[in-house]
């Protein structure tokens, strides 16, 4: 994100009211900003003051014993990891940080951005979105206006479910200053079972079979080509609790793959490594440009099939349904491939100049358009969080 010259840090909810209100007073367009970790995403903004949001930042309120987490919403990420982590809890959505995907170290996400990104890494196959574990929130209208969507606690059912509206939004409807989120224990132990020299199609399905399994798989991953393997495949399959179930549940995986080149499987940091390496698709590199693939698992081969793609050009999470790919072609190319596999592609990273001329997210129909449109409008009248980035 590129942005003018002026910036603007409020500290209080009723400071970022004032703040957005004169912006819309004087037609001034407003680029919300926490850690800056996803700032490369985008159209490059250049007509926009800067809402600098760290201010809000900080624990409002921990329960462990009711899994409940109140946070500022520009608290650093690894923050709120390393809390949850000296009590035995984590969030299980998995959000990652993006700095790395852009070459530059971890530590700048915030959880707000977490929850207007929709962040969720490898294990948001079997344990939900963003949206699924954020329970509530305080934020700001485009019309300065300070209001609440849901609550402290899982069942709310005081409205509309805004909570999930706001989740995946990119800061398009509302300035985030407080986010509640759900947390769950922490799994005791891990294990990484892994399978060499699969092609595409048959780790796909090994990978269908082992989530429709009763051994309980966190996450399903494949890598078509891995440098730590001399340039063969990878089909990673994540087990998560305690040794005596983990045994058990191991050997309902190993039955799976009986007939296949089984590798030493990975515990506990070396298992971590792994899949934080998958949730920013490091085995990519990061000189090309990357496309993020939704699309249903059954047909995310077809992707790399109709682009000719190489095996070190893509990466399969979500035991299929999230494909990486490193690609330098044709962006309509790309979504046209995306789209016949049923899918969407949003490009993450590129050069400015690819960045100036291919949308980030992929082009909606136009009937689900005009309705994200509408629901902007309702927050945000004015268009002040209209940047110009999406």
């Amino acid at each position: 994100m590129e942005t003018g010259t002026k910036s603007v840090k409020p500290t209080r909810a009723d400071e970022l009211a004032d703040a957005i209100a004169s912006a819309a007073r004087s037609s001034e367009r407003l680029a919300i900003r926490g850690g800056g970790s996803k700032d490369d995403i985008g159209r490059p903004v250049r007509a926009a003051a800067v809402l600098d949001m760290t201010g809000f930042a900080g624990v409002i309120d921990y329960d462990p014993p009711e899994l409940v987490l109140t946070v500022g919403a520009a608290t650093p990420l690894c923050e709120v990891d390393a809390l949850l982590a000296s009590r035995g809890q984590a969030l299980a959505f998995e959000p990652f940080d993006h700095g790395p995907i852009f070459g530059r170290a971890p530590g700048a996400a915030t959880i707000g951005g977490v929850i207007a990104a929709g962040v969720a890494g490898p294990r948001r196959l079997s344990q939900g979105a963003a949206r699924d574990h954020l329970l509530g929130f305080e934020a700001v209208s485009g019309r300065g206006e300070r209001f609440v969507g849901g609550g402290k606690v899982v069942k709310n059912v005081t409205g509309y479910d805004l909570p999930k509206l706001m989740t995946g939004s990119w800061g398009r409807l509302a300035a985030l200053t407080q986010v509640t989120l759900k947390v769950l224990p922490r799994a005791p132990m891990q294990l990484t079972k892994l399978v060499a020299g699969l092609e595409i199609p048959a780790a796909l399905r090994l990978m269908a079979k082992a989530m429709g399994s009763k051994a309980e798989v966190k996450a399903a991953a494949h890598i078509p080509w891995s440098a730590k393997h001399d340039g063969r495949s990878v089909t990673a399959l994540l087990l998560a609790g305690f040794p005596a179930s983990l045994e058990a549940r191991g050997r309902m995986i190993d039955a799976l793959i009986d007939t296949q080149e089984r590798l030493e499987p990975m515990e506990d940091a070396e298992c971590a490594a792994f899949w934080h390496d998958m949730a920013v698709a490091a085995s990519l590199g990061r000189a090309r440009p990357l496309w993020r693939i939704s699309v249903p698992a059954s047909r995310a081969a077809m992707i790399g099939e109709a682009l000719q793609l190489a095996p070190q050009d893509q990466l399969f999470d979500w035991a299929g349904g999230l494909v990486w790919i490193a690609y330098e072609g044709d962006a309509v190319r790309m979504r046209a491939a995306a789209e016949a596999a049923g899918g969407q592609a949003m490009l993450v990273r590129a050069p400015t100049a690819m960045r100036e001329n291919v949308p980030a997210l992929h082009p909606r129909l136009p009937g689900v358009a005009a309705l994200e449109e509408r629901v902007r409008r309702a927050f945000d009248p004015l268009g002040i969080f209209e940047t110009g980035r999406f």
